[in-house]
């Protein structure tokens, strides 16, 4: 991994590791991480919108509906940047995300989904519940895995710092 400090007021660089302590933490049911998933609209414009991201294994997972603009987004350009606020640390990650179609994955996903309150369970290559955000599309809803390359994370509480890391 090559480290790079982006602070400006003579901070070290920040230690990967902090971010991922944040995101491996368990999560907060009082007051739950958005994150944040741009895509790129085939005129080249930024698409925003609020997902619910996992983070396993060293990537983060999401689903969507095959019919909304971030599926079709993705469809034709699978380079992606989500971004979130985690405890002390506002993080930025830019990577690739592609569809996951392997049955024990879909259904592992589903189970950590399922730990977090929503009822998600894997069936025919897809994810299901009897509900989701109002913005996903009915289901089943793909699953997305993105595998970082980049990411930039801004310090928030002490010690302060600004890094950018590349995977």
């Amino acid at each position: 991994m090559e480290t790079k400090n982006l602070d400006i007021y003579g901070d070290p660089p920040l230690a990967w590791s902090r971010a991922v302590e944040q995101l491996e933490a368990p999560p907060d049911t009082q007051s739950p991480r958005t994150t944040w998933l741009s895509t790129v609209r085939p005129d080249g414009q930024p698409h925003l919108a609020g997902v619910g991201a996992l983070w396993v294994d060293g990537k983060f997972y999401f689903t969507s509906g095959p019919g909304t603009r971030k599926s079709r987004n993705l469809a034709a350009n699978a380079n992606v940047a989500l971004s979130m606020a985690l405890p002390g640390l506002d993080l930025v990650v830019e990577g690739r995300a592609t569809k996951v179609t392997d049955q024990p994955t879909l259904e592992r996903l589903a189970k950590l989904y399922a730990n977090q309150g929503w009822p998600a369970r894997a069936v025919d290559g897809a994810i299901t519940a009897e509900y989701s955000a109002p913005s996903a599309g009915p289901p089943p809803w793909e699953l997305y895995v993105v595998t970082v390359v980049t990411a930039v994370g801004v310090a928030t509480a002490k010690p302060y710092g600004a890094t950018r890391w590349r995977f």
